[in-house]
């Protein structure tokens, strides 16, 4: 069998396969494959009975179950079998025989004469026995290092001695790849044998780079090891093997992996360890290399593309740069990168300046805040300068950052919508124009104007006409596939920011994609064009209105049905999951005739193992012939395989499409969940479960889906607790807590990605906001969740650089500030649910890290967080917290108002008046000082949301107090700022404070205070009725959430900002005022345009919201 099976050929394959299969079934057949292994003349067929061999010894059970005297035949003829071979493939398939005995014989150490022979050959004179002893420990540690660990010490010992190998090469090359094995396993008493072995493996890796460079690229995974799992060694020498790195990417004579793994260390480094970056002055060293590299290269590559892999050094380049923003204070980065970007625009080299375009493009997501801070306007100058570059190739990444700059610095770039959207529409003709030339500039044209225009919001009215006449003409009559698909995308993103308003060209819309809606197609172009359809659909359900796209909802799932039936593909599947969700937001309950089905695709991709593969050290040595795998025996089945197994894994892949796909799933069924309440709670535990077993997979996006995705499933619960009071549902929700709670808790600690921490954090915030006390019913649950928040405060989280550098700079990397300001959103809704007694304690371990972020060198995020996540604690608390901390407080709050900053001076103002009414005594008694300084702060101040603040704080000192308020001198000073611009959510603040001044109560202290009624009509009553009937009419009809503050994701208030109670206390106020003062009503409301007529008769006319 054997021999034929090494001339085999196609058409005898599954017979000679089938045999071997039976044969293999044999009990005796392990001892004829050892007599093969040590008899036969062919190498291919010792290679065969060596690995079926170890597929027959591989599982514990099945070694132990072997005869001890047969046992011992095969460990004392398999090392001499080794030795004797000479054929490299039979070579290796003898070792993985070894490693495999090895890992069932070393935890009962009953094999020494192993381990004798390793450190005999290795310490050979014979440089071929050197070489041999070293591989066989390389193979053993390859597949056993864990097996390993009770000899570890003698092991590093005789691996640093193989370092200094002069003769061989590849004695030291396999003793760094042994000790890349076994770094993961070294405990603290080894750690000593490896300190000084750093630069040893760096002069084997030198000397690796100029004969193998391939072999050089594995050694370098010792260092990456090191730094993901015993960064202690390493750091010493870190400052060295940057330099090193930084020579080989920047020597153009290595090949480009070598580079690339060079350069993926010191993007590693960075990740992991900024502040060894910025404590040994590395970042201007790197850059003066990355960006020549970047410069060095005039072929366009998909830098539009989400997570390319780059296999070229100039694509990587521009990923470490990237990096460097994600992980390093833009202060620190910003001050180094922009000369060197400015030199690169000044170049008459095209290929110069469009790095410098690539770079800026780049560096916005990480560096956003202190870009619109203090370098927008000359970044957005100097990139529309770009668009008129004589180089297409320049024009294309200026394009690429418009759209970056689109993505990444909302809200302050919509403001040059004026100045950027012509260039766009511009630049657009002309790509068309220059379509077969410049293939990519369309495409980066349509990324830039689709990215700017759905962050618009009402700003893109002016230009929709245009904008849609040209998406709409190119639908009608361009031939070509790849510009409808662009116009398609397009369109939804004019929707996301158009929203009702694009309802004049929505029929028109819906006829031209019935042609890209209807059914499969095997084209790829139509495929692409179905894709973006649907993803524009999805859009339109958001955005377009209730009244219009309802009549389509059922149409729409019934086509998302069939297509998702007939259909094997993972992005169709994605695209229709968003727009079963996006659909879910508009008919809720009447989503229950799907909902089976739906729920079941879902629930399918997200358990689908399609596009994974396995990867197995040693698998380049498999056999070709045939699939090993194919001979496995009636034990396949047994619990022990998968760990049996594991040894050999070294790792999976998974395609992008499917990660996109479960995903997307998982966001989706949240999505539905919480839309669809009460009917979802038939699927609600097979969708926990397989939400749940999401949380460990290794891809951080669908871990964030996860997290998100539970804490929707609790708020579903929740809601259909709420509605039904069914005790099934209540103790649902106890069980779902108990398990999601911990779950994020641990995340928060152990995860290395930001983002998913904060995705865990941001769980528990909503969580807490929503359901409330519930969630701290746990026991222990308060206490953990404070002092998670206080690790991430203070820097003591695996995502966080633990690492303390004496005098070290306190700055911080944007992303570092955003995973604290999720964790700064917790505090005040723990407050409100304890209360502000139970809570004073707590925050006495807060307030000192919050003011820390109030230093002058701090950043405005820092700032603009700080004073909020203060003043929304106190807000919550009350005067428990208030007047414990007022001393303290009220000075800084004061001298916050007078910031540079406007969302920091908003903000302080705010927190100045949350403070004096909750501060006690001490706050009461600095009124009059409080007022002066709202008013000095009004006479400069021309910021629309400051302005706001500082009439909510008035207003707010006003109910409080009304003794302790001028009124006569206070009450014109807040009609001038009425009605409020920006901040509407204060909306609720200044009627509650008017409802009470109008209220019998207060009505003769107003009039006393303001003369006789007479001269009300023409004072402040009137200005303020007046005032109060320009509030939008959406005011009292939507029955939408108000707009947030814009840093604060949360308001705790006791008078809480929603739009349900604006609705209120509108409608309380005028129902008040048309009582009390009748004639004065009528007088106004007859001088009143006709719009604000209509609003005063709706409040009128209008019954309290409940």
């Amino acid at each position: 069998m054997f021999k034929g099976k090494s001339v085999l050929i196609n058409d005898i394959r599954e017979n000679a396969t089938t045999e071997l299969k039976e044969a293999f079934k044999n009990p005796e057949t392990l001892q004829v494959l050892c007599n093969i292994l040590g008899t036969s003349q062919q190498p291919q067929i010792r290679q065969y009975a060596a690995v079926l061999i170890r597929r027959k010894i591989r599982r514990t059970k099945k070694w132990a179950a072997l005869d001890d005297g047969f046992k011992n035949i095969i460990r004392g003829s398999i090392l001499q079998l080794l030795v004797q071979e000479q054929d490299k493939s039979a070579r290796s398939a003898i070792a993985q025989i070894i490693a495999v005995v090895a890992r069932h014989d070393t935890p009962t150490n009953s094999w020494p004469a192993l381990f004798e022979f390793i450190v005999s050959f290795i310490k050979d004179g014979d440089p071929s026995k050197r070489e041999t002893g070293m591989f066989v420990l390389s193979t053993v540690t390859s597949l056993s290092a864990e097996q390993m660990k009770p000899h570890m010490v003698s092991l590093l010992g005789l691996l640093t001695e193989a370092l200094n190998e002069t003769v061989n090469t590849e004695v030291s090359y396999l003793a760094i790849k042994s000790m890349t094995d076994l770094v993961f396993y070294i405990g603290d008493d080894e750690m000593k044998h490896l300190q000084n072995v750093v630069p040893k493996v760096l002069e084997v890796v030198q000397v690796l780079a100029g004969i193998d460079e391939d072999k050089a690229c594995v050694a370098f995974e010792f260092f990456d090891e090191l730094l993901e799992s015993e960064v202690a060694i390493i750091v010493p020498h870190l400052k060295t093997l940057v330099q090193y790195c930084l020579q080989i990417a920047n020597n153009k004579e290595y090949s480009d992996a070598l580079r690339v793994k060079a350069m993926s260390f010191v993007a590693s480094l960075v990740r992991l360890k900024k502040k060894t970056v910025l404590k040994h002055h590395l970042i201007d060293p790197i850059l003066q290399v990355l960006i020549p590299i970047i410069c060095d290269d005039d072929e366009e590559e998909d830098d539009d593309e989400e997570e390319v892999e780059a296999h070229r050094p100039s694509q990587y380049a521009v990923q470490v740069i990237d990096t460097m923003a994600l992980h390093l204070p833009p202060e620190k980065l910003l001050g180094k990168l922009t000369p060197m970007v400015d030199h690169c625009l000044k170049s008459t080299e095209a290929p110069h300046r469009r790095a410098a375009y690539l770079i800026m493009a780049v560096i916005v997501e990480g560096c956003g805040d202190y870009i619109m801070t203090k370098m927008l306007s000359q970044m957005l100058e100097t990139v529309c300068q770009g668009l008129e570059d004589t180089s297409h190739l320049v024009r294309n990444s200026a394009l690429y950052a418009v759209g970056q700059f689109s993505e990444h610095l909302q809200p302050d770039i919509s403001q040059f919508a004026p100045q950027l959207l012509p260039l766009l529409f511009m630049y657009l003709n002309k790509s068309m124009e220059e379509v077969e030339k410049n293939p990519r500039g369309l495409v980066k044209s349509h990324y830039a104007l689709e990215v700017f225009c759905e962050n618009l919001g009402e700003g893109i009215l002016p230009f929709l006409p245009d904008l849609m006449g040209y998406l709409l003409n190119v639908l009608r009559n361009c031939p070509l596939a790849k510009p409808r698909e662009l116009a398609i995308s397009a369109i939804g993103g004019a929707a996301n920011a158009a929203k009702e308003k694009m309802q004049p060209y929505f029929k028109e819309i819906l006829d031209l994609f019935k042609t890209y809606l209807d059914g499969l197609s095997e084209d790829e172009d139509m495929k692409k064009l179905q894709l973006a359809a649907i993803d524009t659909m999805a859009v339109f359900a958001r955005s377009i209105g209730e009244e219009t796209f309802r009549p389509l909802a059922k149409d729409c799932l019934e086509l998302g049905l069939n297509l998702v039936t007939t259909s094997d593909d993972p992005d169709l599947r994605r695209y229709v999951y968003s727009l079963f969700s996006s659909i879910s937001t508009l008919i809720k309950k009447d989503m229950a005739e799907y909902l089976e089905k739906i729920v079941g695709f879902i629930l399918t991709s997200m358990k689908s193992t399609e596009g994974v593969k396995a990867h197995y050290k040693g698998e380049t040595e498999n056999l070709t012939v045939f699939d090993e795998e194919e001979f496995n025996d009636e034990e396949n089945l047994e619990a022990d395989e998968a760990e049996d197994e594991n040894y050999k894994l070294e790792g999976i892949s998974v395609e992008n499409a499917y990660l996109d796909e479960k995903e997307d799933a998982c966001n989706s069924l949240g999505e539905i969940a919480i839309n669809c309440g009460s009917i979802f709670m038939p699927y609600l535990q097979q969708s926990y479960t397989q939400t749940m077993e999401l949380l460990d997979y290794p891809a951080c996006n669908i871990k964030k889906a996860g997290f998100t995705c539970l804490s929707q499933l609790c708020l579903c619960v929740h809601d259909a607790h709420k509605e039904t009071q069914s005790a099934e549902a209540a103790e649902a929700l106890k069980t779902m807590i108990l398990g999601v709670m911990p779950k994020y808790l641990e995340a928060i600690k152990v995860e290395l990605d930001r983002t998913t921490v904060m995705a865990a954090v941001d769980s528990i915030q909503e969580l807490l906001a929503k359901i409330g006390e519930p969630v701290l019913s746990i026991t222990g649950a308060t206490d953990a969740i404070l002092a998670a928040v206080k690790e991430i405060f203070t820097h003591k989280v695996a995502c966080q650089d633990l690492e303390e550098e004496e005098g070290e700079d306190e700055t911080e990397a944007e992303f570092d500030g955003m995973l604290i300001e999720s964790a700064g959103d917790v505090l005040p809704v723990v407050a409100r649910i304890i209360g502000g007694e139970n809570f004073v304690g707590f925050f006495s371990h807060f307030v000192e890290d919050l003011l820390k972020r109030l230093k002058e060198t701090s950043s405005t995020s820092e700032k603009s967080f700080a004073v909020g996540t203060i003043a929304e604690v106190i807000e919550a608390c009350g005067e428990p917290v208030g007047s414990a901390f007022a001393s303290v407080l009220y000075p800084v709050f004061t001298r916050m108002a007078k910031d540079e900053d406007e969302e920091v001076r908003s903000n302080s103002v705010f927190a100045l008046g949350i403070l004096a009414v909750n501060g006690g005594a001490v706050m009461m008694g600095n009124y009059n000082e409080i007022l002066k300084s709202l008013f000095d702060v009004m006479n400069t101040e021309g910021n629309p949301r400051v302005l706001d603040n500082v009439c909510a704080a008035v207003c707010r000192m006003t109910w409080h107090s009304p003794s302790s308020v001028p009124l006569a001198q206070v009450l014109p000073v807040v009609m001038q700022l009425l009605p409020l611009k920006e901040d509407l959510e204060e909306n609720v603040t200044v009627f509650t404070c008017a409802m009470k001044l109008y209220g019998e109560n207060n009505a003769e202290r107003l009039v006393g205070r303001t003369g006789s009624l007479n001269r009300t009509p023409t004072g402040c009553q009137d200005r303020h009725l007046t005032r109060t009937a320009k509030v939008d009419r959406s005011d009292v009809n939507n029955k939408g959430g108000l707009k947030r503050r814009q840093q604060l994701t949360w308001r705790s208030g006791s008078v809480v900002g929603n739009l349900r109670n604006t609705q209120k206390i509108l409608v309380q106020f005028v129902k008040n005022v048309k009582e009390h003062y009748p004639a004065e009503f009528d007088q106004v409301r007859s001088g009143m345009e006709p719009e604000g007529i209509a609003v005063l008769d709706t409040c009128i006319a209008a019954e309290l919201p409940s």
